[in-house]
């Protein structure tokens, strides 16, 4: 094992993280995905990041998935949970709730299926993906009467992703989609949004869970938790999710080489 160093430009005190070495965060980033687009390294997987701190030093910063996107020019990336026998993948991320529903296209629902079957064949070896697709509104709108997107937008979106030879299915509610008879029955998940997929999969594997981004052109993986801030040097945090990231993205990785 080696290790890189990437220099801090302030004095590192677990716990308080500075403003000053937000760039250094961010070099070491840089640094990880320019090594895989190089094909120096297999894969990258990333600890959590203090999202604020970065922001305080006056750069703007949603998170690695965001930052990563942009880094290696993907125009869009999907947001994957893998843990307790469970696959969700996310149709929007980091949004206000009362933004959900704009950001909820046919265009981006049919792209999100299509990365979301594209990597589960080339990063996960399923053959024949099923992907079970949430509604977004309560009982998926009960037929309109409780929102339009399932009938607008998201059965449209469904129905272009299967004539294009993608097994996906729904729109389902999602408090019933989220059972395990019927995740049984398919490969992964299609939640609308961060709030409505996550909590299931994080009640099910919390501290054991992988977050994943699909899309990108390398193998990206990391911890299903935030940065911990009051453990930080106590020496007794619990590294299951990190061990677990490590463990998927050398899966990843091989079959991608396959």
């Amino acid at each position: 094992m080696s290790v890189l160093r990437v220099s801090a430009a302030a004095a590192v005190t677990p716990g308080r993280p500075d403003p000053a070495n937000s760039r250094h965060v961010l070099a070491m980033l840089d640094r990880a995905c320019d090594g895989c687009m190089s094909g120096e390294f297999d894969a990258m997987v990333t600890a959590p990041v203090q999202k604020s701190v970065i922001n305080d030093a006056g750069v703007a910063f949603t998170g690695h998935t965001e930052y990563l996107a942009e880094r290696t020019r993907t125009a869009r990336v999907v947001m994957l949970l893998v843990g307790g026998g469970l696959r969700v993948a996310l149709a929007s991320t980091h949004l206000a709730l009362k933004d959900v529903p704009a950001a909820i296209t046919a265009a981006s629902l049919g792209e999100t299926l299509r990365i979301v079957d594209r990597d589960l064949r080339g990063s996960f070896g399923v053959a024949k993906p099923r992907i079970l697709v949430a509604g977004l509104n309560p009982h998926a709108g009960e037929g309109g009467y409780l929102g339009r997107e399932e009938i607008d937008v998201i059965a449209p979106a469904i129905e272009a992703a299967k004539r294009a030879g993608i097994d996906a299915s729904g729109p389902y509610p999602a408090d019933t989609l989220f059972t395990p008879r019927v995740l049984s029955t398919a490969d992964a998940a299609l939640a609308m949004y961060h709030d409505q997929g996550l909590p299931v999969l994080k009640h099910a594997a919390f501290g054991q869970a992988v977050n994943v981004t699909l899309g990108l052109p390398i193998v990206r993986t990391s911890v299903d938790h935030g940065t911990a801030l009051d453990r930080a040097g106590r020496g007794d945090i619990d590294a299951g999710s990190f061990r677990e990231a490590i463990a998927v993205a050398l899966e990843m990785a091989a079959a991608r080489r396959r």
